[in-house]
């Protein structure tokens, strides 16, 4: 399979397959068209292909009519925040995130900072599909390209949003991977301004990825040893474009990614008392910590987007996915690796604990993920016969996002990724075995 993912978190590819010069150049155009020209944002993370992505990129824009500001290497969250700061009317991070290196993407944030929402996406897709464009006209194209750093700027918001004089007497020894990604630019930075006392590996964005660029237990087999061999209070995990955060123990055990959220929904929750965002796939954990302090949980479909919404909905106190994404509504409305390392480190300041001490106090559940394969014209066939079974079955499920089942022993969810052409499974219950038996269960039915 080849495939090229087009939904409302952009468009990703296989460079030099699906993922073209002239797909982006045409994404570009159907950008700039759009937003009726204006003034464009562009960053890229740190993979062998940013380069030309980013010519084509500003190919596309100049010939819509755009003004384009170059941020170089950079976080999308950066991105996200110098929208505002540099009165721009929208942005275009370059960036797979998670995904392998052969990967990239183009990620399309509007004039507040936050990616496009379900319909201005479907809007810029029939743009794009109808390819008729807006052209500069020879005179009217810009004639330079502009270049900003808003490293430093993100950094001075950091800083207003989380209480660094709690946290820098604390004198945290912190170890982080940033994978060689664009957080390399960003978090010992940020962590120097806490007070912490860094052990950096993979921080140079000039080298290739290390390992997959997804913060999960599997890759954190050498952030795990530095922790362990450096003393660590923490260690870090970021991707490659400063969205997803892991977490090492103190004692160098990795953390699955849910547990990133459910530590930030801890730390906040005892801080103050509100509601909190987080997507159908996330663990229930989540709704067990705010019962437990008297908060409350919405459930969004699986995106940044529906996270950002839902916060403006519900006017909540944090957001975030099982992902490994953070959102922190004092910083701004969307997932920003650097915000979620900020919120933890001063739970742990204030509070006096270890990770791992935050971790014992966390609900315990058993969650398993399947990833299925399919061929991109059978995806939605497969989640129909899969939904055809349970109701056969008669079985209670929601539809917010795929399908979602409860059942006496856990719950299962199933639906189609957004990022790549595969069936996502995800199972949690109280028992190992149970879960195990939920994706045996699940399994039957997705292959009949």
């Amino acid at each position: 399979m080849k495939p090229l993912k087009i939904g409302i978190t952009g468009v990703r590819g296989i460079v030099g397959e699906t993922f073209t010069p002239q797909v982006a150049v045409e994404f570009s155009q159907a950008f700039g068209t759009y937003l009726d020209g204006g003034r464009i944002l562009v960053c890229r993370d740190t993979r062998a292909s940013g380069p030309m992505v980013r010519a084509a990129v500003i190919a596309g824009l100049l010939a819509a009519g755009c003004e384009v500001i170059d941020l170089g290497v950079s976080p999308t969250p950066s991105l996200q925040l110098a929208v505002t700061w540099l009165k721009a009317d929208g942005g275009i991070a370059i960036t797979a995130g998670h995904n392998p290196s052969q990967w990239n993407a183009l990620k399309f944030v509007r004039g507040d900072g936050l990616y496009l929402n379900p319909t201005q996406a479907e809007e810029l897709l029939d743009i794009f599909h109808q390819g008729e464009f807006a052209k500069a006209t020879w005179d009217k194209i810009e004639p330079a390209i502009h270049h900003r750093d808003a490293i430093e700027h993100h950094v001075e918001l950091l800083k207003d949003a989380f209480d660094v004089e709690a946290i820098r007497p604390r004198r945290l020894k912190v170890a982080v991977d940033c994978c060689n990604g664009a957080c390399s630019r960003l978090i010992p930075r940020w962590l120097q301004e806490l007070g912490c006392e860094v052990l950096a590996i993979n921080d140079d964005a000039r080298a290739p990825f290390p390992h997959p660029p997804e913060p999960k237990p599997e890759t954190m087999a050498q952030l795990s040893a530095v922790v362990k061999a450096g003393h660590a209070d923490i260690g870090f995990a970021h991707d490659a474009d400063g969205e997803r955060l892991g977490i090492v123990t103190e004692l160098g055990e990795p953390l699955s990614e849910e547990m990133t959220f459910a530590i930030a929904v801890e730390i906040r929750l005892r801080q103050s008392v509100g509601a909190v965002v987080t997507n159908v796939s996330t663990t229930s954990a989540i709704d067990k910590i705010a019962s437990r302090h008297g908060g409350r949980v919405l459930r969004t479909p699986v995106g940044q987007p529906y996270i950002s919404e839902g916060l403006i909905e519900c006017d909540g106190i944090l957001g975030g996915e099982g992902s490994g994404g953070v959102t922190v509504p004092e910083l701004h409305l969307t997932h920003d690796s650097a915000a979620a390392v900020g919120l933890i480190l001063e739970g742990l300041a204030r509070n006096g604990k270890s990770v791992s001490n935050f971790v014992e106090d966390l609900p315990r559940l058993t969650m398993l993920k399947h990833n299925l394969p399919v061929e991109p014209n059978r995806l939605y066939s497969v989640l129909q016969n899969f939904r055809v079974a349970i109701e056969r079955e008669q079985l209670t499920h929601d539809l917010t996002d795929g399908i979602r089942v409860v059942l006496p022993q856990g719950w299962v969810h199933v639906r189609a990724s957004n990022t790549e052409s595969m069936i996502r499974v995800i199972v949690e219950a109280e028992e190992t075995r149970s879960a195990h038996n939920l994706l045996d269960w699940v399994r039957d039915r997705l292959n009949k």
